[in-house]
Order: C-alpha cells, then sequence, then structure tokens
C-alpha cells in the first residue's frame, strides 16, 4: 500500500508541477465562469466550484506533503552521507533535524556569532568550539557554551548578518 501510495503522489505531485496543469486549472476556472450567465450565477453554479477546488486542495495537500517529505529526508540522508564522507568534518553534524526548534535556533545563533569572530580575524579558531563523536544536542551544547565564552571574552555583541560569511566558515571547519 505504501509503495502504490508514494509512487501514485510522486506522479501527481511531477504531473500538477507542469504548466499544462496550470493551464488545465484556468481553463477550468475559465468555462465554469463563462457557464455562469447560462446558470444565472445560481447558489449551485457556485456550488460547484467551491466544492471541486475544496476537495481537489484537500486531496493535493496529502500528495503534495507526501512527496516534500520523501525529498527531504532524501537531501537529509544524501548530506549525512557527505559529512560523514568527508575527513575532518564534524560527524555531530549528523541528524541535526532531530533537535528541538529552540536548540536549532541557539546553535544557528552560534555560528553567526562564530561567523563575525573569523571575520574579523580569520586565522584565529583556536578558541573556536572543536566537536568530537558526541549526540548532535551534545554537540550543540558544546558548541553554544563554547562560543558564548569566547564572545564574552572578546566583549562582541554584533550579530553577523545570515550570509555567504557563514556558509564559508561552515564549509572551511
Amino acid at each position: 500500500m505504501n509503495e502504490v501510495f508514494r509512487k501514485y503522489a510522486a506522479r501527481v505531485a511531477e504531473l500538477v508541477g507542469t504548466s499544462w496543469a496550470f493551464l488545465t486549472a484556468v481553463s477550468a476556472i475559465a468555462f465554469w465562469a463563462a457557464t455562469g450567465p447560462l446558470f444565472h450565477f445560481s447558489d449551485t453554479w457556485q456550488l460547484v466550484i467551491n466544492t471541486s477546488t475544496t476537495i481537489i486542495t484537500f486531496l493535493m495537500v496529502f500528495l503534495i506533503q507526501n512527496t516534500q517529505n520523501r525529498d527531504a529526508k532524501a537531501i537529509h540522508l544524501k548530506l549525512d552521507e557527505l559529512i560523514w564522507a568527508i575527513k575532518g568534518a564534524r560527524n555531530t553534524m549528523i541528524d541535526l533535524e532531530h533537535l528541538s526548534d529552540q536548540e536549532l535556533e541557539e546553535l544557528h545563533s552560534q555560528f553567526i556569532h562564530v561567523a563575525r569572530l573569523t571575520e574579523h580575524n580569520p586565522g584565529h579558531t583556536a578558541a573556536l568550539p572543536t566537536l568530537t563523536a558526541e549526540t548532535p544536542r551534545q554537540a550543540a551544547k558544546k558548541a553554544a557554551n563554547a562560543v558564548a565564552n569566547e564572545l564574552k571574552k572578546r566583549g562582541a555583541s554584533q550579530r553577523a548578518p545570515k550570509d555567504e560569511k557563514l556558509r564559508s566558515l561552515l564549509r572551511d571547519s
């Protein structure tokens, strides 16, 4: 059952994402609007489009969500494989999607601070946290504490923008 639904959901998501599907929807709405005078713009005429669009939207939510969940899982697995395969990469970054929103935001904020610190002194990474084979949650807390301590020492209080600086820092570390 799951495999049949997966294939069906993937196929429908592929089809409804095309320009032809959009043109079909626009044509159906144009046809419905053109029949308004024929049915004297009655309640039944309005009910047809309201019911049709509601049913289609309701069903599409599940199909598209299934496809997005699969795609997200595949991307996470690919990233996890890259992290695991690259020598020097911190394996503790694998499976971060299981952290709470608060823990992810805390880790994100700390990496923004790390980017800001290394922007002014790119060679100075000795005081930055080195993550080892810990759980992602332990690594996030350790990194957050180490960076917070370093920030206190340096008196840094400004936030770095979310841009290429952070990406390059994460790529280089």
